[in-house]
């Protein structure tokens, strides 16, 4: 009698032949998965950062838009003086310029200059203002006439008087010792020569405030406590 061919030998070595490890198909398409899925969170990592940082530099955009449009309300109740948003700049006409190759104000002018003063401190030092204001650079300038490096001097000796004018000894309207101190704390000086001249040599002989701004996310600076500082006299050529 015949019997069937036992299926247990050919079971053994079909089970024999099948390999124990995942088949290397299988193991790039887990590979692929596993790299999309981090790319996809670094990329969602890094898309938010960008947003976070756009965020931020529209929000202080927005800030400077909004303390240039209230130093625009302050200087509207100061006849002659303006706000110049685009350059950033304090401009204050007539009240800020010079005769030719002179380097003195009026006492009006003075006056005019030291009355706006405290609006400014207000404005520097209110949340706001401390957020985005860095400094302001009281800038002197010249007409064309004579040479670079006369005006240059000249130009700096403007700035300084503009600065002096804050710091009068014997005056009913002087800055008290506080704003006298901002002042101390938030102005610099600079000269430019006839650089930036305007249409007519009245006009360039000026000088202006420019307004500077914090960076994103940049603290503004403070002034360590100390002894007060002795502010003294100013002794500059007419």
């Amino acid at each position: 009698m015949l019997r069937a061919p036992s299926r247990s030998h050919h079971r053994r070595s079909d089970e024999a032949e099948k390999p124990f490890w995942i088949s290397f198909a299988d193991l790039m398409t887990a590979l692929m998965v596993l790299f999309l899925v981090v790319m996809s969170v670094a990329l969602l990592s890094v898309t938010k950062t960008i947003t976070e940082q756009e965020a931020a530099q529209s929000q202080h955009d927005d800030d400077v838009s909004t303390i240039l449009k209230r130093f625009q309300d302050a200087a509207a109740g100061f006849p002659g003086i303006k706000i110049d948003a685009g350059r950033r700049v304090i401009d204050f006409g007539e009240r800020a310029q010079f005769p030719l190759n002179q380097s003195f104000l009026s006492q009006d002018q003075e006056r005019s200059l030291r009355a706006f003063v405290p609006e400014i401190l207000r404005l520097a030092n209110d949340d706001l203002g401390r957020r985005v204001l860095k400094r302001i650079v009281v800038e002197g300038f010249t007409d064309k006439t004579g040479d670079y490096l006369f005006n240059l001097n000249l130009s700096l000796a403007r700035s300084q008087r503009v600065l002096c004018a804050m710091f009068p000894s014997r005056l009913e309207d002087r800055l008290t010792e506080d704003q006298q101190e901002q002042v101390r704390a938030l102005f610099l000086v600079g000269g430019y020569s006839f650089n930036a001249a305007k249409e007519t040599a009245a006009e360039s002989r000026r000088v202006e405030m420019r307004l500077e701004f914090l960076g994103v996310g940049e603290p503004r600076r403070e002034t360590a406590e100390s002894t007060p500082v002795n502010t003294g006299t100013c002794a500059l050529p007419q």
